[in-house]
């Protein structure tokens, strides 16, 4: 509960639910378990567009936000992919979440996490030593 009231990152703070419990229409939920919202109209906007959310499922990471649901959180799709979901062609890639700084992160070879050792390169250079 003390989470919920006073950290942004794993989810929602208390507040934006209210919020957005008030304020929005539950429109999906993603295969990651994201939420998404709509406002139930656009009162509240800047732009004249009703206002869109998602409440994270865990930490807040935007890349954890698919393509297609990011398509239609910036209004580059009128409807949601409950309704209209995006054509998957056969070469596109399941989406993968931005994984710098977990364990499962990309480490080449040479990289201080695996031990900082490389193979010699043609182009090596000869680092300075003071005499």
């Amino acid at each position: 509960m003390l989470k919920a009231i006073f950290t942004w990152w794993n989810g929602a703070t208390l507040g934006q639910r209210f919020h957005i419990g008030r304020r929005g229409v539950f429109v999906g939920q993603d295969e990651q378990g994201n939420r998404y919202f709509e406002a139930r109209d656009n009162s509240d906007s800047y732009d004249q567009r009703k206002r869109r959310w998602v409440i994270y499922n865990g930490y807040a990471e935007a890349s954890k936000v698919p393509p297609d649901w990011s398509g239609w959180l910036h209004y580059t799709f009128d409807e949601p992919p409950t309704q209209v979901p995006l054509k998957r062609r056969e070469w596109e890639k399941d989406h993968l979440p931005n994984l710098t700084g977990t364990v499962y992160a990309w480490r080449p070879k040479g990289s201080l996490t695996r031990g900082g050792e490389r193979a010699v390169a043609t182009s090596d250079y000869e680092a300075w030593k003071p005499e």
